[in-house]
């Protein structure tokens, strides 16, 4: 039994490596031949913080602009958002406002703004690289972000991390502990 369950939505521009990140927390392996999420795709994670267990509801939503009308209404109920970007590609990152406007648009009903933690993905793409980690967190901190955190869903480096950063956070909130 689970001392709580979150909803936590991750959401970008298509091809930014947000089914790789997911599937890699939830696994622990890469696929490189991952096929387009068509609309939103669901996953389930338990862990543990402070002897809590704590459930983590996560909604990959699709990134193409034909689905975007589709996310207002998918994340209803979110406890948290993940917004992620390729640190290769900076209009992924750019496009940071467009998504906020449509994400809040979904959420404008809950009791609290509901927090958003900057993800910049495909970090052991580094030698590409075109978004500078300081432009990513002063776009953090532009817009009232939880968080920013670089990662790479191919060598795992900082995926569990985010997930637990963010559940620890959620416990915090729920004031579990």
């Amino acid at each position: 039994m689970q001392d709580a369950i979150f909803k936590v939505c991750l959401f970008g521009d298509g091809g930014v490596g947000k089914t790789c990140l997911a599937n890699r927390y939830l696994t622990g392996l890469f696929k490189s031949n991952s096929i387009m999420t068509l609309g939103v795709d669901f996953l389930f994670k338990t862990l543990e913080i402070e002897d809590k267990k704590v459930a983590l509801q996560i909604w990959d939503f699709a990134g193409e602009e034909r689905f975007r009308f589709l996310l207002p209404s998918y994340v209803i109920g979110a406890s948290i958002g993940i917004f992620m970007f390729d640190i290769t590609r900076v209009s992924s990152l750019k496009n940071l406002p467009k998504w906020l406007e449509v994400f809040y648009e979904g959420t404008k009903d809950s009791d609290q703004k509901v927090p958003i933690t900057l993800v910049g993905g495909k970090l052991d793409l580094h030698d590409r690289r075109s978004v500078i980690s300081s432009d990513a967190v002063a776009m953090a901190k532009k817009y009232d972000l939880q968080d920013y955190v670089e990662c790479s869903a191919k060598t795992g480096e900082n995926v569990e991390l985010i997930f637990y950063k963010i559940a620890r956070n959620l416990v915090e909130i729920a004031g579990l502990i």
